[in-house]
């Protein structure tokens, strides 16, 4: 097997070769920013809660239960001093390189703009955003931080809901057309720190068609047998050494 430092050198080589390159990355590209991965051994589906977390964060459970619901959000949701990593802020500097076209994200910290990147897809939306679901009125994290229990709207007294995707919701069809175009121009599509497991969203990397499949991941997913490179370790280790 080759030591990481060659398989990073093959990925610099790649990076340097291509400039078509979209990233597709989850929960992963975020816990080394202190933000916990759903599904790893540490995760929020290892712990101990009154319901499981995808009970809790299903459309269904936020409409019949919001107070538990909102309770759960705060403290498990939303990490508001969490800082880019050094794969949030390597990807921003390929954007600006004009080497990377897109990054895609399932997750919702909007840790991929603060590091400053233009264009990111965010598949499963974002904590940032929040809107009155009668009026449309904008809110930040902070106004769901601060409120008592369900937060809700200054003008009009409905409630606010914060602009991520549900369980038992469908995604953003602009999106996901979005992210299925720059996935099938790509030259390069490289897939960091995600399992794979949450569909629709990970059945959008069989829109590419390109030249290399890069996988970085610390555990196995089911697309590393069709990599062309495989780099088993932190992203943002990785992507620090670029």
């Amino acid at each position: 097997m080759e030591q990481i430092q060659d398989l990073i050198a093959d990925l610099k080589s790649i990076v340097q070769k291509y400039d078509n390159i979209v990233f597709f990355g989850g929960a992963g590209v975020s816990t080394e920013s202190g933000i916990p991965d759903f599904r790893s051994v540490d995760g929020l589906y290892h712990q101990q809660y009154d319901y499981p977390p995808e009970t809790i964060l299903s459309y269904t459970f936020y409409q019949r239960n919001p107070g538990e619901f909102f309770r759960f959000y705060r403290n498990k949701m939303l990490f508001p001093d969490a800082k880019p990593n050094g794969a949030h802020l390597k990807l921003a500097q390929l954007e600006s390189m004009g080497k990377l076209r897109a990054v895609i994200t399932q997750n919702i910290d909007g840790l991929h703009q603060a590091a400053g990147s233009k264009t990111v897809l965010e598949l499963h939306g974002s904590v940032l955003r929040n809107y009155c679901r009668e009026c449309g009125q904008f809110y930040d994290m902070q106004y769901i931080r601060d409120a008592a229990d369900v937060p809700k709207c200054q003008k009009c007294g409905a409630s606010v809901k914060p602009d991520v995707v549900l369980y038992e919701e469908g995604l953003d069809q602009k999106t996901l057309n979005s992210a299925v175009h720059f996935i099938h121009q790509a030259q390069v599509l490289i897939i960091g720190g995600t399992s794979l497991a949450v569909y629709p969203a990970a059945g959008l990397i069989d829109y590419f068609q390109g030249e290399k499949l890069v996988v970085i991941n610390k555990a196995p997913t089911p697309r590393d047998t069709y990599a062309d490179l495989l780099i088993q370790a932190p992203i943002g280790e990785v992507f620090s050494q670029l």
